[in-house]
């Protein structure tokens, strides 16, 4: 019979790998909180601007924040006395309206005076949205295997964009003119918004969970469950490269649930499903800056994902949104 047992040459090995594992963790806590929802989130949204941010509380429905005060300034639900289930929350890029959706309708709003604009029913269930420029369009991933550009300011899709599953995450570039799905049909798609043709087709190992463009729409990024996030040039279709994963976080499924270029695109931030933000510089690809989000209970096996990421209006701080309920400000 066989024995094993670990050499001390291993233990040192071993040893040593811990140590180097830990000092690579270097994550900060979070510099400010504070309770947006009681018991979570279903969703989250933050301004290109970092200044507001729609929270899809579990309980207690949609609202509109002030990120820089903590300030709740308007509740935003669906029918008058009852509390919407806010499934999917997005800005217009210059951050004056905002849509939110729940399982059946959309409701267009003013985030100057909080008044709801447009009504619509939604032709699938939405999984994501991207807004345009003030708020005519919305690009919508929805249940039914599309994305749609959808006329929320006078109804109606205008153009449709097909995979052969369901799309969960989409983004637009700042101009409107380049679109980028996500599927569970393991495909990462751009497209050029004045056609619906697309322009290249990005095949990951697994579904497609989060996808973000920047804002110039000259990069993509896209992440894929059990599978590698990477960052592409949307000129020639070419890798650019892959943010580094450990092979653990990959067996375990964990991946960039939230992303978000920075104005100029020379900055990424990243949310994981086990509460960790991630600030990367997109020439390198190199790690700036690490934080982990508190439990809601420190005592309870329990952990958040990160809905949403954004850069704060004041340099040097960074938002985000997690589903235990909390925003949190970052600092660097």
């Amino acid at each position: 019979m066989l024995q094993s047992y670990i050499t001390p040459v291993k233990l040192s090995a071993l040893l040593l790998a811990a140590l180097l594992l830990s000092a690579c963790d270097n994550s900060k806590t979070p510099e400010h909180s504070v309770e947006v929802a009681v018991k979570g989130l279903y969703s989250g949204a933050i301004s290109q601007d970092g200044k507001l941010s729609v929270i899809g509380s579990i309980h207690h429905g949609g609202s509109l924040w002030r990120s820089s005060q903590n300030e709740r300034l308007f509740n935003w639900n669906h029918k008058q006395g009852e509390y919407s289930n806010i499934i999917a929350s997005g800005f217009s890029p210059e951050g004056d309206f905002a849509l939110t959706a729940d399982h059946q309708t959309m409701v267009l709003w003013s985030t100057q005076n909080g008044q709801a604009l447009t009504f619509w029913t939604a032709p699938s269930q939405v999984h994501d949205i991207a807004l345009t420029n003030n708020g005519n369009f919305a690009f919508l991933g929805l249940h039914d295997d599309s994305a749609v550009l959808f006329d929320v300011k006078r109804g109606g899709i205008k153009r449709s964009f097909y995979h052969r599953n369901r799309v969960t995450a989409v983004a637009l570039s700042d101009d409107g003119k380049m679109a980028l799905t996500g599927s569970d049909d393991n495909d990462a798609k751009l497209w050029d918004v004045s056609n619906g043709q697309a322009l290249f087709t990005w095949t990951h190992a697994d579904e497609v969970v989060t996808v973000a463009l920047s804002p110039a729409g000259d990069k993509a990024f896209t992440v894929a469950k059990y599978d590698k996030a990477a960052l592409w040039d949307t000129r020639s279709g070419k890798l650019l490269g892959e943010l580094p994963l450990r092979a653990s976080s990959l067996r375990r499924g964990q991946a960039f649930t939230a992303a978000s270029f920075s104005s100029d695109g020379k900055q990424l931030l990243t949310g994981s499903s086990d509460r960790k933000v991630q600030l990367w510089d997109v020439n390198t690809l190199k790690p700036l800056a690490s934080w982990t989000v508190p439990k809601r209970d420190p005592v309870k096996p329990t952990s958040a994902s990160i809905v949403a990421v954004g850069f704060s209006a004041t340099s040097g701080k960074y938002l985000a949104l997690a589903s235990n309920g909390f925003s949190l400000v970052l600092k660097r």
